[in-house]
Protein backbone atom coordinates (compact mmCIF):
# COMPACT_ATOMS: atom_id res chain seq x y z
CA UNK A 1 0.00 0.00 0.00
CA UNK A 2 1.03 3.60 -0.41
CA UNK A 3 -0.19 4.78 2.97
CA UNK A 4 -3.38 6.43 1.79
CA UNK A 5 -5.84 7.70 4.37
CA UNK A 6 -9.42 7.51 3.06
CA UNK A 7 -11.62 10.44 3.99
CA UNK A 8 -14.97 9.90 2.38
CA UNK A 9 -17.06 13.05 2.27
CA UNK A 10 -20.30 12.66 0.32
CA UNK A 11 -21.56 15.82 -1.32
CA UNK A 12 -24.68 14.79 -3.15
CA UNK A 13 -26.73 16.96 -5.43
CA UNK A 14 -29.82 15.61 -7.16
CA UNK A 15 -30.54 16.74 -10.69
CA UNK A 16 -33.63 16.33 -12.82
CA UNK A 17 -33.65 16.97 -16.55
CA UNK A 18 -30.60 18.91 -17.71
CA UNK A 19 -29.46 20.42 -20.99
CA UNK A 20 -26.61 19.14 -23.09
CA UNK A 21 -23.54 21.10 -23.82
CA UNK A 22 -22.05 20.47 -27.25
CA UNK A 23 -20.50 16.98 -27.43
CA UNK A 24 -19.66 15.08 -30.58
CA UNK A 25 -21.53 11.86 -31.36
CA UNK A 26 -19.26 11.12 -34.32
CA UNK A 27 -17.56 7.72 -33.77
CA UNK A 28 -14.42 9.01 -35.51
CA UNK A 29 -14.03 11.75 -32.89
CA UNK A 30 -11.44 10.32 -30.49
CA UNK A 31 -10.01 11.77 -27.30
CA UNK A 32 -8.71 8.59 -25.69
CA UNK A 33 -6.42 5.91 -27.08
CA UNK A 34 -8.40 2.74 -26.38
CA UNK A 35 -5.44 0.49 -27.28
CA UNK A 36 -3.25 2.24 -24.72
CA UNK A 37 -6.02 2.04 -22.13
CA UNK A 38 -6.32 -1.70 -22.70
CA UNK A 39 -2.55 -2.11 -22.29
CA UNK A 40 -2.66 -0.12 -19.04
CA UNK A 41 -5.50 -2.24 -17.67
CA UNK A 42 -3.85 -5.47 -18.84
CA UNK A 43 -0.66 -4.45 -17.02
CA UNK A 44 -2.65 -3.59 -13.88
CA UNK A 45 -4.49 -6.92 -13.97
CA UNK A 46 -1.26 -8.84 -14.44
CA UNK A 47 0.16 -7.39 -11.23
CA UNK A 48 -2.46 -9.20 -9.19
CA UNK A 49 -1.61 -8.26 -5.59
CA UNK A 50 -0.85 -4.61 -6.30
CA UNK A 51 -4.00 -4.10 -8.34
CA UNK A 52 -6.07 -5.61 -5.52
CA UNK A 53 -4.46 -3.32 -2.96
CA UNK A 54 -5.48 -0.16 -4.82
CA UNK A 55 -9.11 -1.06 -5.44
CA UNK A 56 -10.34 0.98 -2.47
CA UNK A 57 -11.87 3.58 -4.82
CA UNK A 58 -13.60 1.08 -7.11
CA UNK A 59 -14.91 -0.86 -4.12
CA UNK A 60 -16.28 2.31 -2.50
CA UNK A 61 -18.05 3.33 -5.72
CA UNK A 62 -19.41 -0.21 -6.10
CA UNK A 63 -20.76 -0.02 -2.54
CA UNK A 64 -22.51 3.27 -3.27
CA UNK A 65 -23.93 1.76 -6.46
CA UNK A 66 -25.40 -1.14 -4.47
CA UNK A 67 -27.08 1.41 -2.18
CA UNK A 68 -28.94 2.69 -5.23
CA UNK A 69 -29.74 -0.85 -6.40
CA UNK A 70 -31.29 -1.67 -3.03
CA UNK A 71 -33.92 1.06 -3.52
CA UNK A 72 -35.13 -0.40 -6.83
CA UNK A 73 -37.68 -3.11 -6.00
CA UNK A 74 -37.50 -4.91 -9.35
CA UNK A 75 -36.25 -8.33 -10.42
CA UNK A 76 -33.66 -8.30 -13.21
CA UNK A 77 -33.24 -11.83 -14.66
CA UNK A 78 -30.61 -10.82 -17.23
CA UNK A 79 -28.00 -8.16 -16.36
CA UNK A 80 -25.05 -6.75 -18.31
CA UNK A 81 -22.13 -5.34 -16.32
CA UNK A 82 -20.39 -3.15 -18.91
CA UNK A 83 -16.72 -2.50 -18.12
CA UNK A 84 -16.86 -4.82 -15.12
CA UNK A 85 -13.14 -5.02 -14.39
CA UNK A 86 -12.38 -7.80 -11.92
CA UNK A 87 -15.94 -7.80 -10.60
CA UNK A 88 -15.86 -5.17 -7.85
CA UNK A 89 -19.61 -4.72 -8.03
CA UNK A 90 -20.32 -8.44 -7.80
CA UNK A 91 -17.90 -8.84 -4.86
CA UNK A 92 -19.48 -5.98 -2.96
CA UNK A 93 -23.00 -7.29 -3.61
CA UNK A 94 -22.04 -10.71 -2.21
CA UNK A 95 -20.15 -9.30 0.79
CA UNK A 96 -22.17 -10.15 3.94
CA UNK A 97 -21.14 -6.79 5.40
CA UNK A 98 -22.91 -4.94 2.58
CA UNK A 99 -26.35 -3.66 3.65
CA UNK A 100 -29.19 -5.54 1.89
CA UNK A 101 -26.69 -7.96 0.32
CA UNK A 102 -29.05 -10.94 0.20
CA UNK A 103 -31.96 -8.78 -0.98
CA UNK A 104 -29.97 -7.44 -3.94
CA UNK A 105 -28.68 -10.93 -4.83
CA UNK A 106 -32.24 -12.26 -4.88
CA UNK A 107 -33.24 -9.62 -7.44
CA UNK A 108 -30.41 -10.33 -9.89
CA UNK A 109 -30.32 -13.30 -12.25
CA UNK A 110 -27.59 -14.02 -14.78
CA UNK A 111 -24.83 -11.38 -14.94
CA UNK A 112 -22.74 -10.98 -18.09
CA UNK A 113 -19.45 -9.28 -17.23
CA UNK A 114 -17.82 -7.50 -20.19
CA UNK A 115 -14.38 -5.89 -20.15
CA UNK A 116 -11.67 -5.34 -22.77
CA UNK A 117 -8.92 -6.37 -20.33
CA UNK A 118 -8.77 -10.16 -20.10
CA UNK A 119 -6.30 -10.01 -17.21
CA UNK A 120 -8.63 -7.89 -15.08
CA UNK A 121 -11.78 -9.74 -16.11
CA UNK A 122 -10.44 -13.16 -15.04
CA UNK A 123 -8.19 -11.99 -12.21
CA UNK A 124 -10.64 -13.01 -9.46
CA UNK A 125 -12.53 -15.75 -11.30
CA UNK A 126 -11.35 -18.60 -9.02
CA UNK A 127 -14.44 -19.75 -7.01
CA UNK A 128 -12.22 -21.18 -4.27
CA UNK A 129 -10.87 -17.69 -3.54
CA UNK A 130 -13.85 -15.48 -4.31
CA UNK A 131 -17.27 -16.83 -3.45
CA UNK A 132 -19.18 -14.34 -5.62
CA UNK A 133 -18.29 -16.65 -8.53
CA UNK A 134 -20.60 -19.37 -7.21
CA UNK A 135 -23.08 -17.17 -5.35
CA UNK A 136 -24.08 -15.49 -8.62
CA UNK A 137 -24.70 -16.79 -12.14
CA UNK A 138 -21.80 -15.12 -13.98
CA UNK A 139 -20.59 -15.23 -17.57
CA UNK A 140 -17.40 -13.40 -18.61
CA UNK A 141 -16.93 -11.90 -22.07
CA UNK A 142 -13.74 -10.18 -23.31
CA UNK A 143 -14.76 -7.31 -25.58
CA UNK A 144 -14.27 -3.57 -25.98
CA UNK A 145 -17.15 -1.99 -24.06
CA UNK A 146 -17.07 1.00 -26.40
CA UNK A 147 -17.75 -1.03 -29.56
CA UNK A 148 -18.87 -4.53 -28.47
CA UNK A 149 -17.46 -5.84 -31.75
CA UNK A 150 -16.99 -9.51 -30.79
CA UNK A 151 -20.41 -10.05 -29.22
CA UNK A 152 -23.36 -8.42 -30.93
CA UNK A 153 -26.02 -8.44 -28.26
CA UNK A 154 -29.48 -8.43 -29.84
CA UNK A 155 -32.01 -5.69 -29.21
CA UNK A 156 -34.24 -6.05 -26.12
CA UNK A 157 -32.00 -8.70 -24.54
CA UNK A 158 -31.13 -7.31 -21.06
CA UNK A 159 -33.38 -6.32 -18.17
CA UNK A 160 -30.67 -4.06 -16.75
CA UNK A 161 -27.28 -2.67 -17.80
CA UNK A 162 -24.91 -1.51 -15.08
CA UNK A 163 -21.58 0.25 -15.65
CA UNK A 164 -19.28 1.22 -12.81
CA UNK A 165 -15.98 3.07 -13.32
CA UNK A 166 -15.39 2.56 -17.06
CA UNK A 167 -17.44 5.09 -19.01
CA UNK A 168 -15.03 7.99 -18.39
CA UNK A 169 -12.67 6.31 -20.91
CA UNK A 170 -15.31 6.06 -23.66
CA UNK A 171 -14.82 8.21 -26.78
CA UNK A 172 -18.29 7.84 -28.31
CA UNK A 173 -20.37 8.20 -25.17
CA UNK A 174 -23.58 9.16 -27.05
CA UNK A 175 -23.20 6.06 -29.23
CA UNK A 176 -22.62 3.77 -26.25
CA UNK A 177 -25.71 5.12 -24.46
CA UNK A 178 -27.75 4.54 -27.63
CA UNK A 179 -26.50 0.94 -27.83
CA UNK A 180 -27.34 0.40 -24.16
CA UNK A 181 -30.83 1.73 -24.77
CA UNK A 182 -31.21 -0.64 -27.73
CA UNK A 183 -30.18 -3.84 -25.91
CA UNK A 184 -32.43 -3.10 -22.93
CA UNK A 185 -35.94 -4.53 -22.86
CA UNK A 186 -38.79 -1.97 -22.73
CA UNK A 187 -38.81 -0.47 -19.22
CA UNK A 188 -35.31 -1.87 -18.67
CA UNK A 189 -32.93 0.02 -16.39
CA UNK A 190 -29.52 1.53 -17.02
CA UNK A 191 -27.42 2.47 -13.99
CA UNK A 192 -23.98 4.00 -14.39
CA UNK A 193 -21.22 5.47 -12.23
CA UNK A 194 -18.35 7.35 -13.83
CA UNK A 195 -15.60 9.77 -12.85
CA UNK A 196 -16.33 13.31 -14.02
CA UNK A 197 -16.40 17.00 -13.25
CA UNK A 198 -13.54 18.38 -11.14
CA UNK A 199 -11.96 15.01 -10.35
CA UNK A 200 -8.32 15.40 -9.22
CA UNK A 201 -8.49 19.17 -9.61
CA UNK A 202 -5.73 19.43 -6.98
CA UNK A 203 -3.37 17.29 -9.08
CA UNK A 204 -4.39 18.97 -12.32
CA UNK A 205 -3.74 22.52 -11.10
CA UNK A 206 -0.46 21.54 -9.42
CA UNK A 207 0.89 19.92 -12.59
CA UNK A 208 -0.24 22.85 -14.73
CA UNK A 209 1.42 25.42 -12.48
CA UNK A 210 4.61 23.37 -12.18
CA UNK A 211 4.79 22.97 -15.95
CA UNK A 212 4.20 26.68 -16.50
CA UNK A 213 6.99 27.41 -14.03
CA UNK A 214 9.47 24.92 -15.54
CA UNK A 215 8.64 24.99 -19.26
CA UNK A 216 6.40 28.01 -19.85
CA UNK A 217 3.52 25.90 -21.21
CA UNK A 218 1.04 23.15 -20.36
CA UNK A 219 0.39 19.62 -21.65
CA UNK A 220 -2.72 17.40 -21.26
CA UNK A 221 -1.43 15.52 -18.22
CA UNK A 222 -4.94 14.48 -17.05
CA UNK A 223 -7.94 13.36 -19.05
CA UNK A 224 -10.84 15.66 -19.92
CA UNK A 225 -13.99 14.62 -18.05
CA UNK A 226 -17.71 14.98 -18.62
CA UNK A 227 -19.76 17.29 -16.41
CA UNK A 228 -23.02 16.33 -14.74
CA UNK A 229 -24.94 18.55 -17.18
CA UNK A 230 -23.33 16.73 -20.09
CA UNK A 231 -24.32 13.35 -18.66
CA UNK A 232 -27.93 14.39 -18.06
CA UNK A 233 -28.19 15.78 -21.58
CA UNK A 234 -26.70 12.64 -23.13
CA UNK A 235 -29.18 10.48 -21.25
CA UNK A 236 -32.00 12.60 -22.63
CA UNK A 237 -30.55 12.41 -26.15
CA UNK A 238 -30.48 8.59 -25.87
CA UNK A 239 -34.21 8.79 -24.99
CA UNK A 240 -34.01 7.43 -21.46
CA UNK A 241 -36.98 8.24 -19.25
CA UNK A 242 -37.36 8.91 -15.51
CA UNK A 243 -33.80 10.20 -15.23
CA UNK A 244 -31.91 10.53 -11.98
CA UNK A 245 -28.41 12.03 -11.93
CA UNK A 246 -26.51 12.75 -8.72
CA UNK A 247 -22.95 13.42 -7.62
CA UNK A 248 -20.65 12.17 -4.86
CA UNK A 249 -17.27 13.58 -3.93
CA UNK A 250 -14.84 11.02 -2.51
CA UNK A 251 -11.68 12.48 -0.98
CA UNK A 252 -8.66 10.24 -0.40
CA UNK A 253 -5.51 11.44 1.39
CA UNK A 254 -2.06 10.47 0.10
CA UNK A 255 1.38 10.98 1.68
CA UNK A 256 2.76 12.64 -1.48
CA UNK A 257 2.11 13.11 -5.19
CA UNK A 258 4.24 10.05 -6.01
CA UNK A 259 1.93 7.77 -4.03
CA UNK A 260 -1.11 9.18 -5.84
CA UNK A 261 0.49 8.67 -9.28
CA UNK A 262 1.59 5.15 -8.34
CA UNK A 263 -1.91 4.17 -7.23
CA UNK A 264 -3.50 5.61 -10.38
CA UNK A 265 -1.11 3.52 -12.48
CA UNK A 266 -1.82 0.37 -10.46
CA UNK A 267 -5.56 0.97 -10.87
CA UNK A 268 -5.15 1.16 -14.65
CA UNK A 269 -6.31 4.78 -14.49
CA UNK A 270 -3.26 6.50 -15.97
CA UNK A 271 -3.65 9.16 -18.66
CA UNK A 272 -4.73 7.75 -22.04
CA UNK A 273 -5.39 10.96 -23.99
CA UNK A 274 -4.22 10.65 -27.60
CA UNK A 275 -2.12 13.84 -27.45
CA UNK A 276 -0.64 13.09 -24.03
CA UNK A 277 3.08 13.58 -23.33
CA UNK A 278 4.91 10.28 -22.97
CA UNK A 279 6.59 10.94 -19.64
CA UNK A 280 6.75 13.22 -16.62
CA UNK A 281 10.19 14.15 -15.32
CA UNK A 282 10.94 13.74 -11.62
CA UNK A 283 11.91 17.40 -11.56
CA UNK A 284 8.41 18.34 -12.67
CA UNK A 285 6.84 15.97 -10.13
CA UNK A 286 8.88 17.40 -7.25
CA UNK A 287 7.80 20.91 -8.29
CA UNK A 288 4.16 19.79 -8.54
CA UNK A 289 4.37 18.10 -5.13
CA UNK A 290 5.58 21.34 -3.52
CA UNK A 291 2.78 23.33 -5.19
CA UNK A 292 0.23 20.66 -4.21
CA UNK A 293 1.27 20.94 -0.55
CA UNK A 294 1.21 24.73 -0.51
CA UNK A 295 -2.19 25.02 -2.20
CA UNK A 296 -4.13 21.95 -1.04
CA UNK A 297 -2.12 20.13 1.66
CA UNK A 298 -3.73 19.21 4.99
CA UNK A 299 -2.34 20.15 8.38
CA UNK A 300 -1.19 16.56 8.96
CA UNK A 301 1.08 16.71 5.91
CA UNK A 302 -1.07 14.59 3.60
CA UNK A 303 -2.38 15.56 0.18
CA UNK A 304 -6.15 15.28 -0.42
CA UNK A 305 -7.29 14.04 -3.84
CA UNK A 306 -10.90 14.58 -4.86
CA UNK A 307 -12.71 12.04 -7.03
CA UNK A 308 -16.08 13.31 -8.29
CA UNK A 309 -18.40 10.44 -9.17
CA UNK A 310 -21.46 10.97 -11.36
CA UNK A 311 -24.25 8.43 -10.88
CA UNK A 312 -27.03 8.08 -13.43
CA UNK A 313 -30.21 6.01 -13.68
CA UNK A 314 -32.50 5.91 -16.70
CA UNK A 315 -35.25 3.66 -18.00
CA UNK A 316 -35.99 2.58 -21.56
CA UNK A 317 -39.40 3.91 -22.68
CA UNK A 318 -42.34 1.55 -22.43
CA UNK A 319 -46.12 1.98 -22.92
CA UNK A 320 -46.66 0.59 -19.41
CA UNK A 321 -44.22 3.02 -17.83
CA UNK A 322 -45.39 5.64 -15.37
CA UNK A 323 -46.27 8.80 -17.28
CA UNK A 324 -46.61 12.40 -16.02
CA UNK A 325 -50.09 13.87 -15.92
CA UNK A 326 -51.10 16.23 -18.69
CA UNK A 327 -50.54 19.90 -18.04
CA UNK A 328 -53.57 21.53 -16.47
CA UNK A 329 -55.12 18.24 -15.27
CA UNK A 330 -54.64 19.02 -11.58
CA UNK A 331 -57.70 19.41 -9.37
CA UNK A 332 -56.09 21.14 -6.38
CA UNK A 333 -54.79 24.70 -6.42
CA UNK A 334 -51.08 24.84 -5.55
CA UNK A 335 -51.70 27.74 -3.16
CA UNK A 336 -54.24 25.66 -1.27
CA UNK A 337 -51.94 22.63 -1.17
CA UNK A 338 -49.04 24.66 0.22
CA UNK A 339 -51.37 26.86 2.29
CA UNK A 340 -49.95 30.01 0.75
CA UNK A 341 -51.80 33.12 1.78
CA UNK A 342 -52.35 35.80 -0.85
CA UNK A 343 -51.01 39.13 0.48
CA UNK A 344 -53.68 41.82 0.96
CA UNK A 345 -53.89 44.46 -1.73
Amino acid sequence: MTGFLPRLTPKRTAFGCTFLRCMSSNPSFEVFDRKVKRIQRQRAGKNVEQSREVEYLKDEIALRTTERLAFISRHFPNVLNLGSGAGNLEKVICDPNTPDSELIQSRLGKITMVDHSENLLYRDSDPSQFDFNHKMNIERVVDDEENLEKVKFPSNSFDAVISSMSMHWINDLPGVLNRIQDILIPDGMFMGAMIGGDTLFELRTSLQLAEMERYGGMSPRLSPLADVKDVGGLMQRAKFNLLTVDVDDIIVNYPDIFALMKDLQAMGESNAVLMRPHSISRDLLFAADAIYRSMHGDSDGTLPATFRIIYMIGWKPSPTQQQPLKRGSGEINLKDALKIETPPE
